[in-house]
């Protein structure tokens, strides 16, 4: 059978369990997050990783994320939502080579997907799942590119976005927002203030909520960013992974698909050390970290000029932190101030016009190198989630 994408591969997914208390539950239903009162988890996708699947196989196929269809949660083909998603290049440091003496350091450049973000990724497996399961009405609370990326797939998709964003947003977000048709709400406060009011409006409304990790897949579509990087490091991991953190579906995805991958026999039992970037705006994540605690506490210092990293209390906090111990990780927090400084330099040296979540990462290998936490002859791979064109509002020149 021929599909939108080209591949005639079916999903195998299986259900959906609890990473916490185990719980399963069933994938051919709308779900959100645990049923268990208890617990109330975010919950992972689980597949039929037995079947002796050929990683041979992914030559043939076209260069999105939709090559992993089979470890992918849309079961019809007809029902996949995407404009092209992923597949976005891995690319080496150039010009700034004082910097990585003794080390290869790369990036893994996310501005290129559709609506200018790896937002596109996760967006992508929600809405194309959200259509199969008969989904009408979809909101989301944004600080940017995610409702951006949300109103676009819906529109493409045929579904009614309601989305919800702080008035500190820069306009383009906003703008882009009401030009793929969507309901946009300002609201005076951050992301969780979108969130907690998205909540209200959507039980009342009957919407279905795209809020980050408090549904299933958005987390499926980010960690397609860990089969990529296998597969463009030729199956053999970096040793080091910094990753911009606001709500962490991205690192949390990616150790999903690291996990996936050796269960399929693609790769070995090597890991990265994941790094957690944030912005001394809302740290909470580098707080518990380094106080060897299990859950963060809500941060919220207000404004920085990486509106992705403003995200006071991350809903998957201890999914994130349990990753940071079982990679032996590292947490770090950058100013804004470095950010900005770290966005022109790789810029004018590299020709790169990153966001300031991603630029945040060079201040933050400078550190780890400075230290010798990075080691020499390390592989290091630093994530710039999107492009810095949005953001221009919130840069001085």
């Amino acid at each position: 059978m021929a599909t939108t994408t080209g591949l005639a591969e079916v999903s195998l997914i299986t259900n959906l369990k609890c990473p916490e208390c185990g719980t399963i539950h069933q994938a051919n239903v709308i779900n959100t997050v645990c049923t268990n009162p208890d617990c109330r988890s975010t919950l992972f996708a689980q597949y039929d990783l037995g079947t002796g699947i050929d990683k041979e196989i992914l030559k043939k196929r076209p260069a999105d994320m939709w090559r992993y269809r089979e470890f992918l949660p849309v079961v019809d083909p007809k029902n996949i939502v995407t404009s092209g998603e992923g597949f976005t290049p891995v690319i080496p440091v150039q010009n700034l080579k004082d910097f990585i003496i003794g080390n290869q350091v790369f990036w893994k450049d996310e501005s290129g997907n559709p609506t200018g973000s790896f937002k596109a990724r996760g967006i992508s497996a929600a809405v194309s799942k959200a259509k199969e399961l008969g989904v009408k009405v979809m909101a989301i609370p944004t600080a940017g590119n995610a409702g951006g990326a949300m109103a676009a797939y819906a529109a493409r998709a045929g579904i009614k976005a309601v989305v919800y964003m702080p008035k500190l947003t820069p306009q383009v977000f906003k703008d882009e927002c009401r030009l793929y048709g969507a309901d946009l709400v300002e609201i005076d406060g951050s992301i969780s203030d979108c969130g907690k009011l998205v909540n209200e409006h959507s039980l009342q409304n009957g919407w279905f909520q795209l809020s980050t990790l408090k549904e299933p897949y958005r987390l499926e579509g980010k960690k397609t960013m860990g089969y990529e990087i296998a597969e463009q490091f030729n199956w053999e991991l970096p040793d080091v992974i910094l990753y911009p953190t606001g709500g962490g579906t991205g690192l949390i995805g990616i150790w999903k698909a690291f996990d996936e991958m050796e269960q399929l026999g693609w790769i070995g039992s090597k890991r990265p050390r994941m790094v957690t970037v944030q912005s001394e705006s809302c740290d909470g994540i580098v707080r518990a970290f380094k106080a060897g605690k299990t859950e963060s506490e809500f941060v919220d210092g207000g404004f920085t000029i990486a509106n992705g990293l403003r995200v006071p209390k991350p809903y998957a906090d201890k999914q994130i932190l349990k990753v940071l111990r079982e990679s032996n990780g590292n947490a770090l927090t950058i100013s804004d101030a470095e950010m900005s400084a770290a966005l022109k330099e790789i810029a004018r040296k590299e020709g790169m016009l990153m966001a300031p979540e991603g630029a945040a990462l060079w201040p933050a290998y400078k550190k780890l190198k400075a230290d010798n936490w990075i080691r020499p002859g390390e592989r290091v791979l630093l994530i710039n989630t999107g492009s810095g064109y949005k953001y221009l509002e919130n840069i001085v020149i």
